[in-house]
């Protein structure tokens, strides 16, 4: 018995170890240099770029218009909303949208300035329709295992960023589309949405963190039944199984989840940045492992917090019944 438990705190201290390490490279990896890439003012035609200032980066590409990634400034200034813009496959995800995906995620990721992250559409009824079928059937046998190797990597690293990541599911997410969203903090989905993860229609099963992501959201029963029957499922039905935080009544505009999505991001906004950043890690990481393992990793993640001049200001500001001025330091 003795052995046992010793063996079991040996384990603990080890993932505990873990967690502390991932912490330091991630705090690292948020204070370090912003990495540049060329971009320019261009103005969308869609309501979720426009009218919230900014600037939209075209990340270097043969097809620069696939994905639209907006900085937005003024009272915005730290909301990121990354567009998908293929409406010709039904924003299907292709080579080169993982290869532009990849980009953006990676300047997001060295930029302490920005304190949450959208993922929306810019094609009405549609989210992402999942892998571009047409490109895979083109694909000889050996490049698939691959290419859905570095799609799962990228939407691993979307699940990584450090900062706050909200799904704006306005249309249709089917299996990849569906996997990219359930790997952000939070999904809202329009009444209207479609959403599933329907590989098994397809003799093949969900490649890019389905099987993992959807069970732990909505509990394993209610996963297998979804992934074995490949059902599809509405907004309303996805918020009464948890698989949205919020189903929203779709407007004429048809982007009502992506406004719903920008009200929680400025409600987000002026809370402390470092404070939301190491938040997000312990309830990660947290979750991952036992109680006690979780509490010892949110005692590292608080310690994080303890030097900054974000408390400071925090503390200051509560003294003299102001609003604080957080500058993530």
């Amino acid at each position: 018995m003795a052995a046992l438990v010793g063996r079991r705190t040996l384990m603990q201290a080890l993932r505990l170890q873990k967690a502390e390490r991932d912490i330091a490279c991630r705090l690292a990896a948020a204070s370090s240099c912003r990495r540049q890439y060329a971009f320019s003012v261009q103005i969308s035609p869609s309501s979720r770029l426009n009218g919230h200032g900014g600037v939209t980066r075209h990340y270097s590409s043969d097809s620069k218009d696939d994905l639209r990634v907006r900085y937005l400034d003024g009272e915005d200034t730290g909301i990121v909303v990354i567009g998908i813009n293929r409406p010709k496959a039904k924003n299907a995800i292709s080579k080169n949208l993982v290869k532009m995906m990849f980009e953006a995620v990676e300047d997001i990721k060295k930029n302490n300035k920005v304190r949450s992250v959208i993922l929306c559409s810019l094609v009405p009824g549609i989210f992402c329709a999942g892998a571009d079928l047409k490109e895979r059937a083109k694909m000889h046998q050996s490049e698939v295992g691959p290419f859905v190797s570095k799609a799962r990597a990228l939407i691993t690293e979307l699940g990584n960023l450090p900062t706050p990541t909200i799904a704006a599911i306005d249309g249709a997410a089917l299996g990849g589309g569906l996997e990219m969203a359930l790997a952000c903090d939070i999904r809202i989905a329009s009444n209207t949405a479609k959403m599933g993860l329907v590989e098994t229609k397809l003799a093949i099963i969900p490649g890019a963190g389905g099987t993992q992501r959807l069970s732990r959201v909505i509990g394993v029963s209610l996963a297998k039944e979804l992934i074995f029957a490949a059902r599809v499922i509405d907004g309303t039905e996805a918020c009464r199984l948890g698989l949205v935080s919020h189903s929203v009544e779709q407007n004429q505009s048809g982007d009502a989840a992506y406004l719903r999505a920008l009200e929680l991001a400025r409600e987000i906004n002026p809370q402390g940045p470092i404070a939301v950043r190491m938040a997000k890690l312990a309830i990660n990481q947290g979750i991952e492992v036992d109680l006690s393992t979780g509490l010892a990793i949110e005692e590292a993640c608080y310690a994080q917090v303890i030097p900054t001049k974000d408390r400071l200001e925090g503390l200051a500001a509560f003294k003299e019944k102001r609003r604080p001025q957080f500058k993530g330091e």
